[in-house]
């Protein structure tokens, strides 16, 4: 510590063989910067400062960094051979920075790629998520695509998937790369994106003007996406959102209060919201022609789902202006399923069929049978 803050110190080193293209099976100390920088992974990040001596960059980072251009240290190959990771730490920097790759280390990543294999999941879904938020996904994924499909195999088959119908001039996964960057930058909305329609080549088929259709792609998206996710071992929390909204991406909300709050009940109003922002992400890369009036509709149920939170309208258990005790203490059995009963009223309320008024909701509870 100096002045109350923290200074890291080490001795320059350089690392020795990487049997396991992820750490090296030894370090040496050398008194040389330049040896030391030698062993870092790109030029942009191989560069020191020293007050007196400005700048030490051996290997024209200060270049790259001015022309946004991203290059290996040295051989390529021999980088990506020392750790595997910065194959995809490449491509995160592309994205995070909008910096183009230079066509020897491009080239190399093609060349090494198979060795993303042999690097821990927890590492490679760190730099996914990092690439999914960056400024430039779209087009490092697309380009890349082949490096993707080493650690997502289930994307090979949508990509140059004709969907053949109306709605549709793309391709599946040029489609699944479009919603990506049409969607809102949070980690949650762009995995549904990259996920959503990763089933619809499991489900194709053609009527008999030769229609293409995707029936149940939303649950079988759904079943592929979590088999993909934990195997890339991702919390559980962020497993269960990304579901949810990969099932209902191509369910119907109408532009009704019914409608609204049935959904508000079904999944709360933070899920909604994301689902009304995946639904907008998905329509954006579709035929525009065709989904102009839906985004207008979404449009419509926000403006709707606002007021409806403004006006604190009942669309939940919480909402109901009686609950389980007071159910109790009006005379119903504690043995009957009182969660049931409270259950029935709200969806009574939101069905306008009565009033979220205390008195009315006893009486209509003792008419309930379960």
């Amino acid at each position: 510590m100096l002045n109350h803050k923290p200074f890291e110190i080490t001795t320059y080193r350089v690392d020795g063989v990487y049997s396991d293209n992820r750490r090296p099976d030894k370090v040496e100390f050398v008194s040389s910067l330049k040896e030391d920088l030698s062993r870092r992974d790109f030029t942009i990040n191989a560069m020191a400062y020293n007050p007196e001596k400005n700048i030490a960059d051996f290997f024209g980072g200060v270049t790259d960094l001015q022309n946004k251009i991203i290059r290996c240290v040295g051989d390529a190959d021999r980088r990506f051979g020392e750790d595997a990771l910065r194959i995809m730490r490449a491509l995160r920097f592309s994205s995070t920075l909008d910096f183009s790759i230079s066509e020897d280390t491009s080239k190399a990543i093609f060349r090494n790629k198979e060795l993303l294999k042999n690097i821990s999941v927890e590492r490679i879904s760190v730099e996914l998520n990092k690439l999914l938020t960056g400024i430039n996904p779209a087009d490092v994924l697309d380009f890349y695509t082949e490096i993707i499909t080493v650690i997502i195999p289930e994307i090979k088959d949508t990509v140059g998937f004709k969907q053949n119908n109306k709605w549709h001039y793309l391709d599946v996964w040029q489609h699944t790369l479009k919603s990506v960057i049409s969607a809102p930058n949070d980690i949650i909305l762009r995995l549904v994106m990259l996920f959503h329609d990763i089933g619809k080549p499991c489900c194709y088929t053609e009527d008999n003007e030769k229609n293409g259709h995707f029936y149940r792609h939303p649950q079988v998206s759904h079943d592929m996406a979590k088999i993909i996710l934990k195997h890339l071992k991702y919390d559980n929390a962020t497993i269960d959102n990304v579901l949810k909204l990969i099932l209902y991406h191509d369910a119907e909300i109408k532009p009704q209060n019914k409608s609204i709050k049935r959904w508000l009940k079904k999944i709360g109003e933070e899920k909604l919201r994301q689902l009304l922002d995946v639904k907008r992400a998905d329509n954006k890369a579709q035929n525009l022609k065709l989904t102009e009036e839906q985004l207008k509709i979404l449009d419509r149920i926000e403006i709707m789902l606002n007021e409806i939170i403004l006006q604190n309208q009942c669309f939940s258990l919480k909402d109901l202006k009686v609950n389980g005790r007071d159910l109790i203490d009006f005379g119903i059995p504690e043995g009957v399923s009182i969660g049931l009963i409270l259950n029935q009223l709200v969806d009574m309320v939101i069905d306008e069929l009565i009033e979220n008024d205390r008195e009315k909701l006893l009486e209509a509870a003792k008419n309930i049978k379960i």
